[in-house]
């Protein structure tokens, strides 16, 4: 049963179906709408802009009916900016209730017959239940602010100067777009704070809503990957250091071998007897690359050329594994104190108040078990993001 969300927020939640505006949706058996919304249950619901891999509204609109939706989202524009004029905060009311219904009724109307077209001429995507909780989850990133605090930074570094204004004056939420790069890794989405790519030097400005931030990530990610592609048991400690020892037999420093490693990784060109003898590079490339595209254990299906395959098959997979421990974590900080505060790449950073500390031996060991076996995961503690200690 197809409907469109009205408005995201609770207390005045609602949904056109059906040609009509219902404020009380409690017993329809709803299935299909255009985009999740985090005050209407997502489980079992399918969404056009999953079926539709990102695109927006207006691309994914059908020809005939271009017009008609274009000359509707200026006029929803248009009432927007009269809002804003009057400095109408639409955080404490709701945006159908100040305009007329017959505009509500045409634009929610139109919406619903893109959204219908979607799914007559769209393909369901495999990983779709997975982008439907990563979308829960990047909704729930962005439903927070950034606490951003300028004044002990140290004004006398030239690089603080210079990135200061990446800090002053911008979005104070972290937006993410799950849909711009090749392999799903995230990018910053429009109007984001630009977590991904802050100078280490701004980072301190960056403070905990709560007590502290902790941070979880994986000890060298992409090759426990590879290991568990291969099949093969991840090493208890630290991965650069096991093949340094069996691989190399103590010949190269971690340093030099994680260089040797990535080195050869990477570069389909690359020989290194010793290391394709045990992590067969070559039997990866041959499972997963499949007349002109890589094809993930996440669902993904990715044209790629071949000189890229290897490193798009490690650099999805490893992004949806990690996406999928986020996603696991979020769910258990459900009506906690604590929550997800935002990702960077392969490290997930917890806004982190004291009174859920029973929880994070929990927290560690739901993020470290993996479809790929249990994964030595790094914990890090910090006042601020730019004092995180490792701690384990």
């Amino acid at each position: 049963m197809l409907f469109q969300v009205l408005d995201s927020k609770n207390e005045c939640r609602g949904i056109f179906h059906d040609g009509q505006i219902v404020q009380n949706p409690t017993g329809l058996k709803l299935s299909k709408t255009w985009a999740p919304s985090k005050n209407f249950e997502a489980k079992n619901l399918d969404f056009g802009i999953l079926w539709a891999r990102g695109q927006t509204l207006g691309q994914a609109c059908p020809e005939e009916l271009k017009p008609r939706w274009q000359k509707l989202t200026r006029k929803a524009n248009s009432f927007l900016k009269s809002f804003s004029s009057a400095k109408v905060n639409l955080s404490d009311v709701c945006f159908y209730d100040l305009v007329p219904e017959k505009f509500l009724l045409d634009f929610y109307e139109c919406r619903n017959k893109i959204t219908e077209h979607v799914f007559s001429t769209y393909q369901r995507p495999e990983n779709h239940d997975f982008m439907r909780d990563l979308i829960g989850l990047l909704n729930n990133i962005k439903s927070h602010e950034v606490n951003i605090d300028l004044k002990n930074l140290d004004y006398t570094n030239e690089k603080v100067r210079l990135g200061l204004n990446k800090v002053k004056d911008c979005p104070t939420r972290v937006v993410y777009n799950p849909w711009t790069t090749v392999t799903g890794r995230l990018a910053s989405g429009e109007g984001s704070f630009p977590i991904l790519t802050l100078n280490k030097e701004l980072r301190s400005a960056i403070k905990p809503q709560n007590d502290c931030f902790i941070e979880l990530d994986y000890n060298a990610a992409e090759l426990r990957v590879l290991f568990g592609l291969l099949g093969q048991q991840q090493p208890e400690g630290d991965v650069h250091e096991w093949i340094s020892s069996n691989i190399f037999k103590g010949k190269y420093d971690r340093d030099k071998t994680k260089k040797k490693v990535f080195s050869w990784l990477y570069n389909p060109k690359a020989k290194n007897k010793k290391l394709n003898e045990y992590l067969n590079r070559d039997k990866i490339y041959n499972q997963y690359y499949i007349d002109g595209h890589v094809n993930t254990l996440f669902g993904r299906k990715i044209k790629a050329p071949e000189a890229k395959a290897v490193n798009y098959l490690i650099q999805s997979t490893t992004s949806d594994m990690f996406l999928t421990s986020a996603i696991e974590i979020d769910k258990m900080l459900t009506n906690k104190k604590s929550f997800v505060s935002f990702c960077i790449h392969d490290s997930l950073v917890l806004d982190f108040s004291i009174e859920d500390k029973p929880m994070i031996e929990g927290l560690i060991s739901s993020f470290s078990q993996t479809r790929f076996g249990k994964m030595r995961t790094n914990l890090s503690i910090g006042k601020d993001f730019g004092s995180m200690k490792k701690i384990s």
